[in-house]
């Protein structure tokens, strides 16, 4: 080989290095941070993907997804998204309130998406829905406003029974206000409350102690991204303490819970998908309008409610979206 074809050779291949090295560095990288767990999640995560597939993007190939998980731990969410603030992402995308919040903190510049059960504008996210304004933007679930529906459901149920005992997670931004609307709605139907609190997995015993105890005769599981990552946990508790429950997701339901009222987590979890997909196309989180949800499920786990002795109302059955065997 001539000296020429070798210097050529060389030339062509430090040109290419760097064009290589552009070209992957040019694949964007979502960043996701969830209050929950991936085992707890994957419904949710795969409904969050197939938004991003809709549009375009398939994770491993032209976008990379990194994902970080706190498992109920709340105080761990500064330290996630300054994670991902330094990896440079071109998207964060947040589940609960303290993790967005905690985003909006960290970064003016890069794109928040957040999915949430609790108003973004009460929660100082966004100054209001239609025009969300900076770089934040997101899907409002309509999850802790429900408290007193889920009260009235778990009442007709089990309409004998006098004091429900009510579960709150009080490190939950919205505790005070889902304690205050199960308060009024409880007095409305004539019915005691228990209040517990659990803000970790090892105050679970203790909390249902105190209200097997109390001797309330149901339990209403308050929305909360912490229980939903120890949904399983709550439902063998529920099931030995001989509880009637009523909570938020679908997935507890399915999961052996006795019912749930909620919106449709997946949906919700889609739609952050699809908004990702539109910033990373050229959309600014600004011109994006808070989507809220619209889609309401109540399920009822026929198999937990017989193990449970409970003969389901005939006129509650027929309200049920879903009834699972």
């Amino acid at each position: 080989m001539r000296r020429r074809d070798v210097v050529g050779l060389i030339g062509s291949a430090t040109v290419a290095w760097p064009l290589a090295v552009r070209a992957q560095a040019a694949v964007p990288i979502i960043g996701f941070i969830s209050a929950g767990s991936r085992a707890a999640l994957r419904d949710e995560l795969e409904a969050f993907e197939a938004g991003l597939k809709q549009l375009g993007f398939f994770p491993g190939h032209n976008v990379t997804l990194e994902y970080r998980f706190a498992a109920g731990q709340y105080e761990r969410f500064q330290e996630l998204v300054a994670d991902l603030v330094r990896r440079q992402v071109s998207v964060l995308a947040v589940s609960s309130p303290p993790a967005a919040l905690a985003a909006k903190r960290a970064t003016t510049t890069i794109p928040i998406v957040f999915s949430i059960g609790a108003d973004p504008v009460a929660a100082g996210l966004v100054p209001t829905l239609s025009r969300p304004g900076g770089n934040i933007t997101g899907i409002y679930q309509f999850t802790t406003g429900l408290e007193a529906k889920r009260l009235g459901l778990l009442h007709e149920m089990v309409p004998k029974v006098e004091t429900i005992g009510v579960l709150v997670n009080s490190n939950y931004p919205t505790a005070d206000s889902q304690i205050r609307d199960v308060g009024d709605a409880a007095t409305s139907l004539g019915v005691q409350l228990i209040i517990v609190h659990a803000n970790k997995e090892n105050e679970f015993d203790a909390a249902f102690s105190t209200v097997v105890a109390q001797h309330a005769g149901a339990l209403l599981v308050c929305a909360s991204p912490f229980f939903n990552a120890a949904r399983q946990q709550l439902i063998i508790l529920a099931a030995r303490n001989g509880l009637p429950s009523i909570f938020e997701w679908r997935d507890y339901a399915a999961a052996g819970g006795l019912m749930s009222y909620g919106t449709d987590l997946s949906e919700a979890y889609h739609q952050v998908g699809v908004y990702a997909a539109r910033i990373l196309k050229g959309e600014k989180p600004s011109d994006l309008p808070i989507v809220q949800s619209t889609k309401f499920a109540f399920v009822i786990n026929l198999s937990t409610a017989k193990a449970l002795h409970i003969e389901v109302p005939p006129t509650l059955s027929a309200r049920a979206d879903e009834i699972i065997e």
